[in-house]
């Protein structure tokens, strides 16, 4: 079994798609809207994120996140000077020989994490 979706609330589903695409690698080409509000959109993994519109986004709990697993140390790295060059808030910052990771917040204040772990031996 694997998890292939995840639902947000947004209060900008543009927005929060325009986040995504840029930092994340979700297909805008992908986007399907729906009457409700909601825009679903695919990255390159066939993973599906639905940004469901709403009036007001509630605070998430302090340790609530989701992350991306990223191929190589050095591309976390990167991605982190990306963001930080875009003024996107960054709200963890970890760089360790066995592990490389940061947490960022999106337009809505959604907790998104990038990360790199070596293989483990077996």
């Amino acid at each position: 079994m694997r998890l292939n979706h995840l639902g947000l609330p947004v209060g900008d589903p543009q927005g929060s798609l325009r986040f995504y695409h840029a930092y994340f690698g979700f297909d805008p080409g992908t986007a399907q809207r729906y009457p409700d509000g909601t825009v679903i959109v695919r990255n390159a993994d066939g993973f599906d994120l639905a940004l469901h519109a709403v009036d007001a986004v509630e605070e998430p709990a302090p340790f609530l996140h989701f992350g991306f697993r990223l191929p190589d140390a050095d591309d976390v790295r990167a991605l982190l000077r990306r963001l930080r060059a875009d003024d996107v808030p960054i709200v963890e910052d970890y760089d360790d020989p066995s592990y490389v990771a940061f947490k960022c917040l999106d337009p809505d204040g959604h907790r998104v994490e990038a990360y790199w772990e070596p293989p483990t031996p077996g």
